[in-house]
């Protein structure tokens, strides 16, 4: 039998990838709700939006004003995502805790979605990594290596060239790496092979995995990724988000559904998954002309879940 770790971390991310993926801009006192509730409910890393130029995403527009928000609630891990050394800079001035680097592992995908190969992406790492300790600052950086499983463009993605690509990273001054199944391309066993790899390169900097349910198997790959000593997990309210270059996506695994199946695996993640599905139906009202997933929303907790979690 697998033993599985004791506790766990989820990393909610719609208010960044959720958002960015949908057509509805929430106003800015909405995700401030969102975050004050996310963290009533016992979510303790967030990743509260995009250092993006706003005409390009102005759903993340007000990524400021979020990261200050973010940052009086008590014991809140605040992450943003920045895709260059400007977003880097503005990053470090707000006071993010993490700052997250995306490289796609598929060059295609690379070029497609920012417009630098993977090995300009690393080289531009080098460079944040240099202006952060030339600030000072403590902001982390982390090395968020996509298209890990496959891509839609180009296909077949080798696992030498993901593994490659977080040596890179690592070697150019991230702090932390992580693994992310972009396009839904991923099974159970490659996730427990990859990550067992990845581990082996990492260890401990190995932070995070990052599954999509374009297939229907995102807690699937969880399972195989705790399997794999992985115990943090990125996942969006309502399972909102996906990639503009995988058609159909339904997109991250559900938070909600996350945290549920992880509380009835006797793992503990510290969150109110009452609170967290009230959370829901009132982001599900905010966003009522766009398309949501998950399943625990519409069947509810089972009878036998308290009982269950205390075993």
């Amino acid at each position: 039998m697998p033993s599985f770790p004791e506790r766990a971390v989820i990393r909610e991310v719609g208010l960044r990838d959720g958002l960015q993926s949908i057509q509805s801009v929430l106003p800015t006192e909405r995700k401030w709700e969102w975050l004050r509730a996310a963290h009533e409910a016992g979510v303790r890393e967030i990743e509260v939006g995009s250092f993006v130029p706003a005409r390009l995403l102005p759903q993340l527009a007000d990524t400021p004003e979020l990261v200050d928000f973010a940052r009086r609630l008590p014991g809140l891990f605040v992450s943003v995502l920045v895709p260059n050394l400007k977003g880097a800079a503005r990053a470090i001035e707000a006071g993010a805790d993490l700052m997250l680097v995306p490289l796609s592992a598929s060059e295609a995908h690379s070029l497609a979605n920012l417009r630098k190969t993977p090995d300009e992406v690393v080289a531009e790492v080098a460079r944040m990594r240099a202006a952060r300790d030339a600030a000072g600052a403590k902001t982390l950086i982390e090395g968020g290596i996509g298209t890990a499983f496959g891509c839609t463009l180009q296909g077949q993605v080798q696992a030498r060239d993901v593994l490659r690509y977080m040596q890179a990273l690592l070697d150019a001054g991230a702090d932390r790496v992580s693994l992310a199944d972009t396009v839904g391309y991923a099974n159970p066993a490659a996730v427990r092979e990859l990550f067992g790899a990845a581990r082996a390169i990492a260890g401990e900097r190995l932070w995070c995995a990052h599954f999509h349910d374009t297939r229907g198997l995102a807690l699937a790959n969880v399972v195989a990724a705790l399997e794999a000593g992985v115990t943090r997990f990125d996942a969006s309210l309502a399972g909102i988000g996906g990639c503009p270059h995988a058609p159909g996506a339904s997109g991250n695994a559900a938070s909600e559904d996350l945290a549920f199946m992880l509380a009835a695996m006797g793992v503990q993640t510290g969150i109110d998954i009452d609170a967290l599905l009230a959370l829901r139906a009132q982001v599900a009202q905010w966003l009522e002309h766009e398309t949501l997933h998950g399943a625990l929303w519409r069947a509810g907790l089972p009878k036998t879940f308290s009982a269950a979690c205390a075993n």
